[in-house]
């Protein structure tokens, strides 16, 4: 069954919220609360964006980029374009989180039903 794009927004509205709120209240580096509140944003906004593209053919202009520890994965991450890779932000579990960027040169538009 599809989400419903107006519950998935009040849900990944809550857990941004959510997330505010442990960060705020952070007692540790790897505080474990701030860690899940992490997880719960990242999955709120995969089924909005899903929620929209399911409903409308359209997506945000976000992504939520997944790596592990490995120096040499963030590497590949990275590009030679410095203001590129200041777009993205790397939490505890190394994840990133950043503007879509370039990829969104990849959709096709004119194709979306709108």
């Amino acid at each position: 069954m599809t989400a419903e794009p107006r519950a998935a927004l009040s849900a990944l509205v809550s857990a941004l919220e959510r997330h505010l709120e442990a960060a705020a209240s952070r007692r540790s580096e790897n505080d474990p609360s701030v860690v899940a509140a992490y997880r719960d944003l990242a999955d709120a906004f995969e089924d909005y964006d899903d929620a929209l593209m399911d409903n409308y053919g359209e997506v945000t202009p976000l992504e939520v980029y997944v790596g592990d520890d490995d120096e040499d994965d963030e590497d590949d991450l990275e590009s030679d374009d410095p203001e590129t890779d200041d777009d993205l932000d790397e939490d505890s579990e190394g994840q990133y989180i950043g503007l879509a960027g370039d990829d969104t040169d990849d959709l096709d538009y004119e194709d979306s039903e709108r």
